[in-house]
């Protein structure tokens, strides 16, 4: 982490997402849902696929530097940062996020973090990640300014859903509406990304996450 520090301009753009239509549909289906497929579906499943739309959007994202060279990656490997048992953090990857639906992404990332936390992850399970994600939360944190895990770019902290008062546009004028909000925190590489294009990039996440799909059948 010292060394990532060293090595990349960290820079951190923060949005807030509203999570409300997301957290009702995930009421609605999650009981049938570990019924046909015997697991639980969390929020990260949904977060990954967002990015994952938002990288074809802004592929710079899906970058790694070597020395003064840059490689673009055709595939979507997001990261995942999991806390192990000893408080240690261990980040496996989601492989070809590109090509999953939300239930390859769900049953990829319960069956990453079931292994992790029992310690039988695979070498290959924790390498070529192009950017990664991490839930704090899962701490009840609001949000955090992570450190990107080289040679990425960019790195995604989630905070906390939490239900809070939020003026929202209604056909008639303002309104106060008690809604389920999240705190989206980006931190990326000012050498290879600037303020602008990081600024676009976690807006577009929560664009995504805002305009998910109700009607979604898994």
């Amino acid at each position: 982490m010292t060394m990532s520090k060293k090595t990349s301009a960290h820079i951190t753009s923060f949005v807030e997402a509203d999570m409300t239509n997301i957290v009702n549909w995930r009421n609605n289906i999650k009981e049938e849902f570990k019924k046909k497929e015997g697991q639980n579906i969390t929020f990260t499943p949904i977060i990954i696929e967002a990015i994952a739309y938002a990288v074809k959007d802004f592929p710079m994202f899906n970058v790694s530097v070597d020395g003064t060279n840059i490689h673009i990656h055709l595939n979507v490997n997001i990261g995942m940062a999991a806390a192990l048992p000893d408080g240690n953090l261990i980040v496996p990857v989601i492989k070809e996020c590109q090509h999953k639906n939300l239930i390859g992404i769900t049953k990829s990332v319960n069956d990453l973090a079931s292994r992790a936390r029992a310690g039988n992850l695979n070498p290959d399970d924790i390498q070529q990640g192009t950017i990664t994600m991490t839930n704090v939360g899962t701490f009840g944190n609001l949000m955090g300014t992570p450190i990107i895990n080289q040679p990425q770019v960019a790195i995604m902290a989630c905070g906390v859903v939490k239900k809070k008062p939020v003026v929202i546009e209604a056909e008639y004028g303002d309104v106060i509406a008690i809604r389920h909000m999240m705190f989206l925190s980006l931190s990326y590489d000012h050498r290879v990304v600037d303020g602008a294009l990081g600024g676009q990039f976690v807006r577009k996440v929560a664009d995504y996450l805002e305009k998910f799909d109700v009607n979604t059948i898994i």
